[in-house]
């Protein structure tokens, strides 16, 4: 049909060809095949002429018009890829923390797209959820998907200013047996980190925990203890003075940060556009995590 309708426009197979970027033969040989198809002839050959038959006459308006309709729906459906709604999944901390602090840069520099996040610690199923792309924190191996790491981390304890200044010292590991530990889900990352120090003494069982490590960070800025933080998602809260680090020692995280989407999503232009900037900025996280101090 778009051979058909380019030759009736044109009343050339030549300039067809030329501007479907294929040969005439093929042109001719993509309307014979109509022909035969409609059992009718819809050119007229002439030794120097191509002219419609009165079945060409009556098909190439139609033709035409229904070309035109699917090239607008192409082209919505372009437009509305390149703006509009873009969803992403990523966990209540690293949204809290570290992700909707930043949005306000993406959303200045690309002011037609409205990022939806939602927030979830399960693994995602593309085909069943309506999703765009996800942040996730593990081993990478999301199998079937595109993975892009971030972020790593490092893991080191956090407390409130206040409580260097008017509690009990915090000189060394072994100072924390006299504080309250602030947990974040398991329990395993606080006798992780006093191993590695060699300290024995601290019972790292003791204390409240929480769900979420966003809700750990707000318990320790509020005083109510010293956190083992995640380097990732107390960046900003260090900055800002809200927390402190009493010791200089960090271990590494066991896991990192990834973003994860069908391979298919990566083609369309909003997902383009937010990976890119997402992936520019745990790349200036990463050189300010770097930095001393």
């Amino acid at each position: 049909m778009r051979a058909f309708e380019a030759a009736a426009r044109h009343l050339s197979f030549t300039l067809a060809a030329e501007e479907l970027h294929v040969t005439q033969a093929a042109v001719s040989h993509q309307i014979k095949a109509l022909e035969e198809h409609l059992g009718m002839p819809v050119f007229k050959r002439l030794n120097r002429a191509l002219i419609l038959t009165p079945a060409g006459q009556s098909l190439f308006p139609a033709v035409s018009e229904a070309l035109d309709i699917m090239a607008s729906a192409v082209d919505r459906l372009h437009y509305q890829d390149q703006s509009g709604v873009l969803t992403v999944t990523t966990m209540d901390s690293f949204a809290a923390t570290w992700l909707v602090p930043k949005l306000g840069r993406f959303r200045r520099s690309n002011p037609d797209i409205d990022v939806r996040i939602s927030t979830s610690d399960e693994s995602i199923d593309f085909d069943r959820v309506n999703m765009d792309m996800a942040i996730r924190y593990g081993a990478g191996d999301w199998s079937g998907l595109h993975v892009e790491r971030l972020m790593t981390e490092e893991v080191f304890p956090v407390c409130a200013p206040s409580l260097l200044q008017s509690g009990s010292p915090l000189n060394c590991p072994a100072d924390l047996k006299n504080h309250t530990l602030l947990h974040d889900d398991l329990r395993v990352d606080w006798r992780m980190w006093l191993m590695a120090t060699g300290e024995e003494t601290v019972d790292s069982s003791k204390g409240p925990g929480y769900q979420h490590s966003n809700l750990v960070l707000l318990a320790a800025e509020q005083g109510d203890g010293v956190a083992l933080a995640r380097s990732v998602l107390v960046q900003n809260a260090l900055a800002a003075g809200r927390l402190v680090k009493p010791f200089n020692f960090a271990i590494p995280g066991e896991y990192a940060y990834y973003m994860v989407c069908p391979e298919a999503n990566l083609k369309r232009p909003k997902v383009k556009a937010f990976r890119e900037w997402l992936i520019a900025e745990a790349s200036a996280s990463v050189t300010s995590l770097a930095q001393p101090g």
